[in-house]
């Protein structure tokens, strides 16, 4: 079979890619991750105002534009071409999409539409130590609250939210006191303003290697959630929560793809470029090695990201599978690439002026973001009986 974008979704990439080449720029993406909330807000608002990214995968019952993974793949790839410092990914692939997956449509119709329309950045905190793997990481527990009837008391602590401190919707994982692995998981939606009306809740920004995406800290201490903020069932949003990420490394697998692409193509320009010895450094053999290696990697990973999805669009039951090979490749693939790149600038490529280290460093901190490789291989070779 021979993947290939609809029209459609060519000019989607198209149009992104346009887009991004005036917004995302090296100066600007510098200023963006330099600023308080790490990105540009008059940029964020146009994405979802006038371009409609954040509703792009929202349905049109919930004022979305009702695409699927595959068009959502195209657009991350743009984006991790030019390393756009923005919500993007926590809102529409993680808070979302966890509210799809778990949320009832009258919730759905609730909670979406701000994020279809009005541009609210929502995240997912599920884990709570920062690796981001298997649900075994859900250690936050929800109780009933005695005081209150059917409402829920939550409590525990997310080392490494995306963009959680600043999010005005917070998808929370707990679980029921006593229960382990999947079972006994829920879903609740926390508004932004529960951190200011409840002392028990707090969240903080943390230092972070890759400025272009941030992290927080959330800690949550009693913390009272009504009844009606519970998304589905009670102790049921186990297999919801697993979906949720594993859509998300599909996601993240094709802005991995961007990234490891755009590094290629420095590395190649700086070749064309570098004169040594009276020639073009890429005339020498042993570039020209770096560079078809950078290659090959690439595109191997650009096949298991656009296999991961059109598994995601169509629903298979082989996502699990598929999400771990193209997060795990992918990953890979991008930290190669931009080390390499770095080799092939050799000096320069240390220095602030050059866009190499950006790259370095969102290929590093992606590479353990929801799973590092090895975890995804080891859960290959558990679901096929290895």
């Amino acid at each position: 079979m021979r993947f290939a974008f609809t029209e459609e979704q060519e000019a989607l990439r198209a149009t992104a890619r346009a887009f991004l080449a005036e917004h995302a720029s090296s100066e600007r993406v510098r200023s963006a991750m330099e600023s308080e909330a790490g990105f540009d807000a008059g940029v964020w608002k146009r994405m979802g105002a006038e371009l409609g990214w954040t509703a792009l995968a929202i349905p049109e019952a919930c004022g979305g534009l009702g695409l699927g993974a595959v068009e959502l793949a195209a657009l991350l790839e743009a984006m991790g071409e030019a390393l756009l410092p923005s919500p993007f990914f926590a809102t529409v692939c993680l808070g979302a999409q966890a509210v799809l997956e778990a949320g009832p449509p009258a919730q759905q119709a609730e909670l979406l539409p701000a994020v279809a329309e009005s541009g609210a950045i929502a995240t997912l905190a599920w884990d709570a130590d920062g690796a981001g793997a298997g649900l075994d990481g859900v250690t936050a527990i929800a109780r009933r609250a005695a005081r209150a009837g059917s409402d829920f008391e939550l409590t525990g602590r997310f080392a490494a939210v995306l963009d959680g401190h600043h999010a005005d919707l917070l998808v929370v994982a707990a679980r029921a006191p006593g229960s382990a692995g999947a079972e006994g998981v829920s879903l609740f939606a926390l508004d932004a303003d529960a951190f200011a009306r409840d002392a028990g809740a707090a969240r903080r920004p943390l230092p972070t290697l890759d400025r272009t995406r941030r992290l927080a800290e959330v800690t949550l201490d009693r913390v009272r959630v009504a009844a009606a903020r519970l998304l589905g069932e009670e102790g049921g949003a186990g297999p919801a929560l697993e979906r949720t990420l594993d859509r998300a490394r599909a996601a993240l697998a094709a802005e991995q793809v961007g990234g490891a692409q755009r590094c290629l193509d420095l590395a190649v320009a700086y070749a064309k470029s570098r004169v040594q010895f009276g020639r073009p450094i890429g005339a020498f053999q042993a570039i020209k090695h770096r560079l078809a290696e950078m290659m090959v990697r690439v595109e191997a990973a650009r096949s298991a990201a656009y296999w991961a999805a059109c598994v995601a669009a169509q629903g298979g039951a082989e996502l699990p599978e598929v999400a771990s090979l193209a997060k795990a490749t992918s990953a890979e693939s991008f930290f190669h690439c931009a080390a390499e790149c770095l080799q092939v600038h050799g000096g320069v490529g240390f220095t602030w002026e050059y866009d190499v280290h950006l790259y370095l460093k969102r290929a590093r901190a992606g590479e353990g973001f929801l799973g590092e490789p090895a975890w995804h291989r080891e859960r290959i070779a558990r679901r096929l009986g290895l």
